[in-house]
C-alpha cells in the first residue's frame, strides 16, 4: 500500500517529469493530476515550483562550463544559489518548498 495518495503521487510525477524534460510524461501526468482532484491552479503552481527548482542545477552547469573556458566572461554570479530560490521571492514559507 502506498504512503502517498493519488494527488500526492501525481504532484511527485509532475515534478519528476519537469525535472527530466519528459514531454510525454508531462502530457500524461497533467490530465492525471486533474483526475486525481488537483485544480488547474494547483497543477500550475506545482509546475512553477518544479521549473524553479530545476533552474538551480541548470545554472550551476552553465557556470561550471563557462568557468572551464579560459578568460570567459560568465555574465552570471560566481557563487551558485542554494535551493530553488523560494526564499528570494518570498514564496518559501507558504509554498511548503524545502529548497
Amino acid at each position: 500500500m502506498s504512503e502517498l495518495n493519488n494527488r500526492e503521487q501525481e504532484l511527485v510525477a509532475l515534478g519528476a517529469a519537469i525535472a527530466s524534460n519528459c514531454v510525454p510524461c508531462i502530457e500524461y501526468h497533467i490530465p492525471e493530476a486533474g483526475r486525481a482532484g488537483l485544480s488547474d491552479s494547483q497543477i500550475k503552481e506545482a509546475v512553477r515550483i518544479a521549473v524553479k527548482v530545476r533552474r538551480v542545477p541548470a545554472r550551476m552547469v552553465l557556470q561550471t562550463a563557462l568557468a572551464r573556458i579560459d578568460g570567459a566572461e560568465t555574465g552570471v554570479d560566481e557563487a551558485p544559489a542554494l535551493g530553488c530560490g523560494c526564499e528570494e521571492s518570498g514564496q518559501r514559507a507558504d509554498s511548503g518548498c524545502g529548497g
